[in-house]
């Protein structure tokens, strides 16, 4: 008698096991996460993690990206092309004030994060992943915030695709310098010199001023290190750069 208990348990526990199985090889599968790389037709991609990006591409106009629209465009494009189109993109560039036009600072134009990159759509959150949590965090407002810094650097500056920005020491062509016309802070000049190609609508005359996306030389700062030679996408190409500029999710 206890073999045939025995027996019967020993069955019991198989055809459980066996229940159990099928039941987890039948359930849906996740839809797949395409952020990165080109939606195959009839998929169904998870909501894009993604919040922030440089542009893999430059317009191909120098400074002229036909102002904060045609930036915040290419930024969108981009965006969608990998996925991550559900979010709402805006370039982080600041222009400067024009007679009737009042100036607009890059930080005001990106939301209030925090930011993620690539990485964390596709790998969930590692080390490099967060960008930032925040806008006085992104700029160090505060002393400790500062002294502490943003995540963002070499690493963790990737492009729509995951690709890391060519930077100091890498293979050419270099294209660390970022366009953003900003300060520091994030907040636009106020001077009477040129830092935008006026108002990134100019690939002839002017300066931009730039950021290194691997903080690296000139002050090492991401968003604000230096000025190039002029407007035309031969003179950003001289410095390091190809008119790329960072892209933030502001929902």
């Amino acid at each position: 008698m206890t073999r045939r208990y025995a027996y019967v348990s020993v069955v019991s526990v198989f055809m459980l096991a066996s229940c159990l199985l099928l039941a987890q090889q039948n359930q849906p599968t996740a839809p797949f996460n395409t952020q990165g790389v080109t939606p195959p037709p009839g998929s169904n991609p998870t909501p894009a993690r993604m919040t922030f990006f440089v542009t893999s591409v430059g317009m191909g106009k120098g400074g002229n990206l036909g102002g904060l629209a045609g930036a915040d465009a290419h930024c969108q494009a981009l965006a969608a092309a990998v996925g991550a189109g559900g979010h709402t993109w805006h370039a982080y560039l600041s222009t400067q004030a024009r007679p009737g036009q009042p100036a607009v600072n890059a930080r005001d134009r990106i939301g209030t994060g925090p930011w993620f990159n690539w990485s964390f759509a596709q790998l969930g959150a590692p080390q490099n992943a967060v960008i930032s949590a925040n806008l006085g965090e992104l700029h160090g407002d505060t002393l400790v915030q500062a002294q502490r810094g943003s995540n963002l650097f070499k690493q963790s500056t990737r492009n729509e695709h995951g690709q890391l920005i060519n930077g100091v020491g890498d293979t050419p062509p270099i294209q660390h310098e970022i366009l953003t016309g900003s300060k520091w802070d994030g907040r636009a000049y106020d001077d009477n010199a040129e830092h935008t190609c006026n108002n990134w609508t100019s690939s002839t005359t002017g300066s931009a001023q730039v950021g290194h996306s691997d903080r690296i030389g000139n002050g090492s700062s991401w968003n604000s290190s230096n000025a190039t030679k002029g407007c035309s996408q031969t003179a950003l190409e001289s410095t390091g750069g190809a008119g790329l500029f960072y892209c933030f999710a502001i929902n």
